[in-house]
């Protein structure tokens, strides 16, 4: 019998057809005028609706095919080919000289990536020490239940309030050996920490994230404006209280129902990719103590405070606040965690907890633990560089300060909405507030100083649901890294949530902006998050809660 072909899947030929598009118009597009390298260049595309599309195109693309190399590295190519104005060579340069090579070798990305080894490094010293498997110990004696061990991720997320990146791989390897028992999916788990890390960090006075908003704001005091907006950030605080009101009613929907549910069976991951499995736990031998992981924790927590009030001058007389004001986040993390790091060696060492040797082979391994995340970074700051380089960001700043004349009568709800949509777009909440806030400041600073406050809340709450939302944002990827979970798997399940509580956080922000003051819009706001988690678990009931512990061995 003749064997018939098998056909391609949809999902290939999705991917396969950019490069079967390039390849047809190649004989034309390899005749066009090559980009000019100069100073003033300005590609066919800059500051128009397409400047957006690279960064959709590979949205969309690891949505739909759960593979997010391939489709970051589509939306770079045509974010290249864009810029270039299709000249081949140009785009060449455009994506591996200024995108690849200059991601690479910006300095605060260098710091962010440093920062990233020695953390995977830690979490391998940690491992080797026995002390993930001590806790796993303690855990498993004093915390009971599922809905116990989820709310201790969400209380430690908050408690760890200084930096997002720092949250999200620190929460991480703390509680994986907390989760894992109770078989709660690595999906979970990515959310409960991603949701733990910006919207926490966005409200938290003494953060890296209260300093960047601070700098955005010119010509006011930029700390009493963040503090100010605080009771504004709608979805932060939702956020929390839907967090609280879905483990406690044990609801789940979406894609997260399909990954409860079997992890409830054992499978905790759903999928068959371990893209973390270098750094899965050693096996427990029971010589390990609590205090290999405790220690190692509290001088990453204190090196990374001391390096970023370092490098805001806290020891050449600035005040404590100022200091994280002016703090460099990346520089002061990398300090602290390698602070941390050299001075964890020596006490393993010094207490014969793990022999020198053995410290030094953990580090690699560590650190091979964390590629695919280094990886995923690389690759989504590249993509920004593209975005960046088509003006994305200036397009969305003049639709912005197109409509300034009626912006004086834009609800909040507005500015909401665009946020949302550029930090999704480019990845960035930072980026968005650099570009949104000094307009709402122009607009609103003489004319309006409430409507001033509750705009900017609604920029920054804006900006965190989109990079909340976005699969090339940095904190989701990081998220994926603390949980070590399957970077698609976690941007597809979260996605419902945060749609879910930034659609109530819409509704707070138009009310805000009718009634000037959020305790109305906050109360609202609560309702209707604790009442659609009631509809959703009469609709598909309650995940179970715990199997016998013959079941509960799916972690591997």
């Amino acid at each position: 019998m003749k064997k018939t072909k098998p056909k391609p899947s949809w999902k290939r030929r999705l991917i396969a057809a950019p490069i079967v598009l390039f390849a047809a118009l190649y004989p034309l597009i390899a005749f066009a005028e090559d980009a000019a390298e100069g100073d003033g260049y300005q590609s066919a595309m800059y500051m128009t609706f397409w400047s957006l599309v690279p960064p959709l195109i590979a949205i969309v693309l690891a949505l739909i095919t759960k593979e997010v190399y391939s489709s970051l590295f589509i939306g770079i190519v045509v974010g290249g080919l864009f810029y270039a104005d299709f000249s081949p060579e140009g785009a060449f340069l455009e994506v591996f000289n200024k995108g690849f090579v200059g991601s690479l070798t910006d300095p605060w990305n260098v710091g962010i990536i440093i920062f990233l080894a020695v953390l995977g490094a830690m979490v391998s010293l940690m491992n080797r020490a026995g002390g993930s498997a001590a806790f796993g110990r303690w855990a498993r004696t004093n915390i009971k239940s599922r809905t116990g061990a989820q709310i201790a991720v969400i209380i430690l997320g908050i408690l760890i309030f200084i930096d997002d990146y720092f949250n999200c791989l620190t929460v991480g390897s703390v509680m994986r050996p907390v989760t894992d028992p109770h078989n709660i999916s690595r999906a979970k788990l990515a959310y409960l920490i991603d949701s733990t890390a910006a919207p926490v960090c966005i409200i938290a006075p003494i953060s890296s994230w209260a300093a960047a908003v601070s700098g955005f704001v010119e010509g006011e005091d930029g700390f009493m404006v963040f503090v100010r907006t605080i009771p504004y950030n709608f979805y932060a605080i939702l956020t929390l209280v839907f967090l609280f009101g879905l483990v406690l009613l044990k609801v789940d929907f979406g894609p997260m129902r399909k990954h409860e549910r079997n992890a409830v069976q054992g499978d905790i991951y759903t999928t068959p990719d371990r893209p973390y499995a270098a750094n899965e736990e050693i096996a427990d031998d029971g010589k390990g103590k609590l205090i290999d992981l405790i220690l190692p924790i509290l001088l990453l927590i204190v090196g990374c405070v001391i390096g970023m009030i370092y490098t805001g001058g806290f020891f050449s007389g600035n005040g404590f606040v100022d200091s994280f004001s002016d703090s460099d986040a990346s520089v002061g993390l990398m300090l602290g965690s390698a602070s941390a790091l050299i001075v964890t060696i020596i006490v393993l060492s010094v207490r014969r907890a793990l022999p020198f040797k053995v410290c030094m082979e953990a580090l690699p391994d560590g650190v091979k633990a964390m590629v695919p995340a280094i990886l995923i970074l690389t690759m989504a700051w590249t993509l920004k560089t593209m975005t960046g380089d088509l003006g994305a960001d200036v397009f969305v700043s003049d639709l912005m300060e197109g409509s300034a004349e009626g912006l004086q009568n834009m609800l909040p709800a507005g500015i909401f909405l665009v946020a949302v949509g550029l930090a999704f777009s480019t990845g960035t909440s930072w980026g968005t507030f650099g570009i949104l806030i000094p307009l709402v400041v122009e607009v609103f600073a003489e004319t309006d100083p409430k409507l001033l406050i509750i705009g900017m809340a609604a920029c920054m709450a804006g900006g965190v649901v989109g990079d909340h939302c976005s699969p090339i944002s940095d904190t989701t990827i990081m998220a994926s890294a603390g949980a070590q979970c399957n970077h698609v798997n976690h941007v597809s399940t979260q996605l419902p949530y945060a749609l879910l509580v930034a659609a109530v956080s819409f509704v707070g922000f138009v009310v805000a902006g009718l009634v000037r003051t959020p305790i109305p819009s906050l109360l609202l706001g609560a309702a209707l998050v604790v009442g659609l988690l009631f509809v959703l678990r009469k609709k598909y009931g309650a995940v179970a809660e715990e199997q016998p512990e013959t079941q509960q061995r799916g972690v591997g």
